[in-house]
């Protein structure tokens, strides 16, 4: 959608003498107070030419810059708020925090919750891959983090707060009177925004070929058919470069000298090269406004243009950017990868985990191009060294961060083992696409750039896309968001059914003690019932949905419900039969399962436990990835970059004990979401976010809290105690641990104990004895193994010393019979063959196995043998052969003779 140039038309520009131009580089129209100017003073339009303005701001840091945006719109009303993680776990459909408006997408943009403030201001740490193969080319223009500071205000229909206008004077006020950049040298450029399912026009905001912020008003939203619906709010929705704001203080060459300071240098020195020609440096930078990543030529005349400047070497001019470009990315990507990690991300093969692994990896790939030999975790050190005071979360969490980096590099260095195979699998193919190197990466991890050298040794070409990390980051950074109708376990003419139904009453919300009710009929169809209130538990969080009996009041007939499940926000009873005695407006009498409920109760209150005990252990990177309760045990998904240890596991298992023996009590309470988030952090929706302005809490006093509509204990106590009885590593950062509770655990020691008598009986032992009589026999099975190999050995010197070979054309075939211990066989088999053109058969009854000297192949002698009738084969020099009928040593020499 294009807007119309009155969108554009503001009052501000027209009180303030801005003039409409059309730039004469990209025709896209820009204000600006400056009549003489003609082009639009972004890129590639222009070179960057801020180095040459008088800014008369003094060289700010990103730390600075930071303050001075936040101080700016502080003093003009803003409450300033604290950023949101770089994982943005309160959206179901986006890995990355990609924006400061991220924060507040969908809840409060769509208006079914009210900002934390009106207006308000932030400085949002951000990650955005989509330009990580530009990094480092365009020397900072683009970054995979940055700062995305940021005013919003949120107009509502009976409430305005500023729109445009105010926007813009707010703009040119910051940038003039704090920064203090010429006005005539301001630009603002109209522009079109699309994100999150919103949209409207914008306002680019140029000085010197560098765009430093952009003005977004925010008044669509994109329907699912592509078009454009007016929003009932009227957002503002701003985005100012910190680092750009630096960088244009500092007049740096680059953008990573602005951020970064010396930390650039000791980069240089930590990976092993030489740092970049400061010359060559400044006028590469100064041309840099010319590239346009998207077009590969643009980058090559830049070279060039550096070449003719300089009279120097166009192959020397690529050297020197190429290394200096591999090192500005370095820089970048460690940062991120400490962002992330800080923030609670576990590398893996899905989701978030997938996309810091890409980050990772990349970051290796490179430092492997440059031929360096530094670990990856010194560099990520150096990062929190430098941020720790701006992201108290790297320090807090630097031993998880360090830890998880080098285990991702060891495992990184197993994965390059594979690159000859992988290399020569490619090679039989006749043409290598870009969609066949995303599917090695996505199975195997191993970059495309990696497997070059390889095919090159086999002659192999291939293009190598120059944006491949981007194509594979795109297709893992979104998640698709499964409707209410898609989680539920209804048929379809069910789910019609209800759509007309009012919402189901929740009794299970006033008193989770509750056993029985009465309720009213509102809906029969086939085995379903819906009533107008419940006190049935549907199934969700994991938990299972509750069963019991619902009493027809007139006839006193009994039906069974075998499950409970909910849509949205009605109630379906799932009865055993069809309930033929009960109609729409009938009374009817509920009665949970109370034992299997409680248990679930208990099962549901000990995850809570478990997982504050895990993050308590483990680090905060800790995070739900899934669980279950059933009344027999529960389950606790969480993700975690090693296996546990036995001490880990015994820790976690105490400090839940030790919650459970402290009585402590376990609260829910509802709050508005946005509340509850700038209270308690987006780690309330470890168990999934819920879609509702207001959410329930689960608070166990002094331990943990989270969004959570599962049934619980009032106290820790009535848990009783926990067991973990099951620890296991079920994918790539994800542990699952299984345990039992209360009667749950009870059972399971009941069981264990059957299992220690029955063993006691089974090695003539008593239970208090087991252990001793098992090391006795183990003992005993040690020294009589020891025996058996040394018998073995006397056979195979025996066997060896007198086994006289059958002559065939020069070569010897030896023919053993009836041995029957196989481990041994196959040793005697490898010890015969290892002098050329030998061959070892071993017969036991019609089964056979064939062996060969390496300069001889199997392939031969079992096609013969087969011809016979049997089954079986190998390759190489080993082969295993089943005949249909058992044959003598002399008709196998002569089969032998055949193939020869």
């Amino acid at each position: 959608m294009k807007a119309s140039e009155e969108e554009y038309r503001l009052n501000f520009f027209i009180k303030n003498d801005f003039k409409r131009k059309i730039c004469k580089s990209c025709k896209t129209p820009f204000w600006t107070r400056d009549e003489k100017k003609e082009y639009c003073s972004d890129i590639p339009c222009t070179d960057y030419y801020f180095f040459d303005i008088n800014i008369k701001s003094k060289p700010l840091t990103v730390k600075e810059a930071r303050e001075k945006f936040l101080s700016f719109f502080e003093k003009r009303g803003h409450t300033r708020i604290p950023p949101k993680p770089v994982l943005a776990r309160w959206r179901e459909d986006l890995y990355l925090t990609i924006a400061s408006i991220v924060d507040f997408q969908p809840h409060v943009t769509s208006g079914l919750v009210p900002p934390p403030a009106n207006p308000l201001v932030v400085s949002q740490p951000s990650i955005r891959l989509e330009d990580i193969d530009n990094v480092g080319i365009t020397f900072g223009r683009h970054l995979t983090t940055f700062e995305m500071a940021a005013h919003h205000a949120f107009n509502y229909p009976d409430h305005y707060v500023y729109w445009k206008d105010e926007t813009t004077a707010y703009a040119t006020e910051f940038f003039t009177k704090e920064l203090g950049i010429p006005e005539e040298e301001l630009n603002f450029k109209e522009s079109w925004w699309e994100g999150g399912g919103n949209a409207g026009p914008c306002l680019e905001v140029t000085v010197g070929g560098l765009e430093l912020a952009t003005l977004v008003f925010m008044q669509y939203k994109i329907t699912d058919n592509g078009n454009y619906t007016p929003l009932k709010l009227k957002i503002v929705d701003t985005g100012y470069g910190v680092e750009r704001i630096a960088w244009v203080t500092q007049k740096t060459p680059s953008a990573f000298h602005a951020i970064y300071g010396n930390l650039v240098y000791k980069f240089f020195n930590k990976i092993g090269v030489a740092y970049i020609d400061e010359t060559l440096l400044k006028v590469a930078s100064r041309f840099a406004g010319k590239i346009d990543p998207d077009n590969p030529d643009t980058i090559k005349i830049h070279r060039q243009m550096v070449s003719k400047e300089l009279g120097i070497d166009i192959k020397a001019v690529e050297e020197e950017l190429d290394r200096a470009a591999k090192v500005f990315q370095i820089l970048d990507h460690t940062k991120t990868i400490m962002l992330m990690l800080a923030d609670g991300l576990v590398p893996s093969n899905s989701g978030e985990g997938y996309l810091g692994r890409l980050v990772i990896r990349r970051a290796l790939k490179v430092l492997r191009l440059l031929k360096s030999d530094v670990r990856l975790y010194e560099l990520v050190k150096e990062q929190i060294d430098f941020w720790k005071e701006d992201f108290p979360q790297v320090l807090k969490n630097k031993d998880y961060i360090l830890d998880a980096v080098e285990l991702e590099q060891q495992r990184f260095e197993k994965i390059l083992e594979k690159v000859p195979s992988i290399a020569s699998t490619l090679a039989r193919k006749s043409e290598i696409t870009t969609e066949d190197l995303i599917q090695v990466y996505d199975s195997n991890g191993i970059p495309p750039d990696l497997l070059e050298e390889e095919l090159k040794k086999k002659s192999v070409k291939f293009e190598l896309p120059r944006n491949f990390y981007a194509l594979v980051a795109k297709r893992h950074q979104t998640s698709t968001i499964k409707s209410a109708y898609d989680k539920v376990k209804l048929p379809k003419d069910m789910l019609e059914y209800i759509t007309a139904l009012q919402p189901t009453e929740k009794l299970y919300y006033k008193d989770q003690y509750m056993r029985s009710f009465e309720g009213k009929v509102l809906g029969v169809y086939k085995n379903y019932l819906i009533l107008d209130k419940t006190t049935f538990y549907p199934e969700g969080g994991g938990q299972l949905g509750d069963t019991g009996l619902i009493i027809d009041e007139k006839s006193s007939k009994r039906y069974e419900v075998i499950d409970t499940q909910k849509v949205n926000d009605v109630i379906v009873h799932i009865l055993k039969e069809e309930p033929s005695t009960i109609k729409v407006g009938d009374n009817v009498r509920g009665e949970i399962n109370w034992e299997r409920r409680y248990r679930l109760m208990r099962h549901h209150t000990v995850t809570h436990v478990i997982l504050a005990a895990a993050k308590k252990v483990l680090g905060e990177h800790v995070w739900q990835a899934g669980a279950e309760k059933t009344p027999e045990k529960g389950r606790l998904d969480i993700t975690h970059h090693k296996t546990l240890t036995e001490e880990e596991v015994k820790l976690i298992e105490n400090y839940a004990n030790s919650v459970i023996s402290d009585r402590r009590q376990v609260k829910p309470l509802e709050m508005n979401r946005m509340e509850a988030e700038m209270k308690y952090g987006v780690s309330i929706y470890e168990g999934g976010v819920p879609n509702s302005a207001t959410i329930r809490l689960l608070e166990i006093k002094d331990w943990d809290i989270e969004s959570c509509g599962g049934t619980h204990v009032s106290n820790t106590s009535e848990i009783g105690a926990v067991k973990i009885i099951n620890v296991e590593r079920i994918q790539d950062g994800v542990i699952r641990l299984e345990y039992v509770a209360g009667p749950a655990l009870v059972d399971y020691i009941r069981e264990t104990e059957v299992k220690i008598v029955e063993a006691s009986k089974i090695i003539g032992s008593s239970p208090d004895q087991l252990t001793s009589r098992l090391r006795r026999l183990l003992n005993e099975i040690e020294e009589k193994n020891n025996l058996i190999i040394q018998y073995r050995r006397i056979i195979e010197t025996e066997l060896l010393n007198n086994l006289k070979p059958y002559e065939i054309n020069g070569n010897k075939i030896y023919i053993i019979e009836g041995l029957g211990d196989e481990e041994e066989n196959k040793e005697i088999l490898r010890k015969l063959t290892s002098t050329d053109n030998t061959i070892a058969i071993s017969i036991s009854d019609n089964r056979l196995q064939i062996a060969t000297s390496k300069n001889m192949r199997v392939d031969k002698i079992v096609e013969e043998l087969l011809k016979g009738g049997g089954k079986g084969g190998g390759k190489g020099t080993f082969a295993n052969v089943i005949l249909n009928s058992k044959k003598s040593k002399e008709e196998i020499i002569e089969i032998v003779r055949k193939s020869l």
